[in-house]
């Protein structure tokens, strides 16, 4: 189940920085089709029985298929932005959140990315050894540093929102705008459900 939660944090993050920089598809003056609703919060948490050892596959599982998803999203993503020496796909998600000023320390950053301080210092290392950022020491606490884009970092994070929203459109081929808004509700309620057992540290005995 962690690697599910990871899964899930990965596709918030992307799903994020894409919402944060352009909408995908431009709406009309009609109004926007509304997600479907969930239930009663009480009938909403009790567990599903859509899945059952005797009948279980995993091509049918949501975690396989979100996560082939995106790999597939991530994979595209890649190959339109990395060229030799810059960035990957991972990395481009802290330098956006910078370029549009969601984090500017290295614990914002990692609140904001959805990191562990450490996986976020690791990350940070390798955009600092391409010329990408810098970390300085703040002049009012030494015990803060601050992340500052280089010229090259911020001309390579406004690349992000372009390649994201081609990307995820190219994906998104054939759906209506409707459709569009009804799995946005959907995966936003996987991601509640999700969020709740991990609050509650659910475990099997």
């Amino acid at each position: 189940m962690e690697g599910f939660y990871r899964n899930i944090a990965t596709t918030k993050a992307a799903l994020t920085i894409t919402a944060s920089a352009t909408n995908i598809w431009p709406m009309s003056d009609a109004t926007t089709p509304q997600a479907p609703s969930a239930p009663a919060d009480a009938e909403r948490r009790a567990p599903a029985a859509f899945y059952s050892p005797e009948t279980y596959r995993t091509e049918e599982s949501i975690g396989y298929l979100m996560r082939r998803i995106v790999t597939a999203v991530g994979q595209s993503v890649e190959n339109r932005m990395c060229e030799p020496g810059s960035p990957t796909y991972p990395q481009w998600v802290p330098l956006y959140k910078l370029h549009v000023g969601a984090a500017t320390t290295v614990a914002e950053l990692a609140r904001a990315c959805e990191l562990d301080t450490g996986a976020m210092t690791r990350l940070l290392d390798r955009l600092e050894a391409k010329g990408l950022c810098r970390r300085v020491r703040s002049l009012e606490d030494r015990r803060v540093v601050n992340i500052e884009l280089t010229d090259e970092g911020r001309a390579a994070a406004k690349e992000v929102p372009y390649v994201l929203s081609r990307v995820q459109n190219e994906h998104l081929a054939g759906f209506s705008t409707e459709e569009w808004e009804q799995l946005k509700g959907y995966l936003r309620r996987i991601l509640d459900n999700a969020q709740a057992l991990a609050a509650r540290g659910d475990k099997n005995d």
